[in-house]
């Protein structure tokens, strides 16, 4: 298996800051200003939340225009929930411009359990540390 993505963050000089670099992109990082941050950019949950939701769409059009299929314009939404102990979850919300039939609407479902980023969130994923 090949390396898929990458990226670096860089610390910035406010309290939580980051510059986040991926290819020729650059993304600030911060938290909330409710958690001592200056709200300059995303958290790295929401991160998260941008990579699931971003993943969503892009296979849904790739899977549309791949069977000839109009979807029209389309929104997808993500929260992740989560406490200090028990469980963690997202919950992903599609908004579709107009109406879908009953079993484009099971399509779509369908889809959005198998894309990617679905999948991997959903599976265990090992993360090695070491100091470079």
């Amino acid at each position: 298996m090949g390396l898929i993505a990458s990226a670096k963050v860089q610390s910035l000089p406010a309290p939580w800051a980051g510059e986040v670099s991926s290819g020729g992109h650059r993304l600030l990082t911060d938290k909330p200003e409710s958690f001592g941050g200056g709200d300059t950019g995303p958290a790295p949950y929401d991160f998260i939340c941008a990579g699931l939701i971003s993943c969503t769409m892009i296979t849904l059009r790739m899977y549309a225009q791949h069977k000839g299929m109009e979807l029209g314009e389309f929104s997808v939404e993500a929260d992740f929930h989560a406490g200090r102990e028990g469980p963690e979850w997202i919950e992903r919300r599609l908004y579709f411009s107009h109406p879908l039939s009953a079993e484009l609407q099971l399509k779509v479902l369908e889809i959005c359990s198998k894309t990617p980023v679905t999948k991997t969130l959903l599976r265990s994923l090992e993360i090695h540390t070491t100091l470079a």
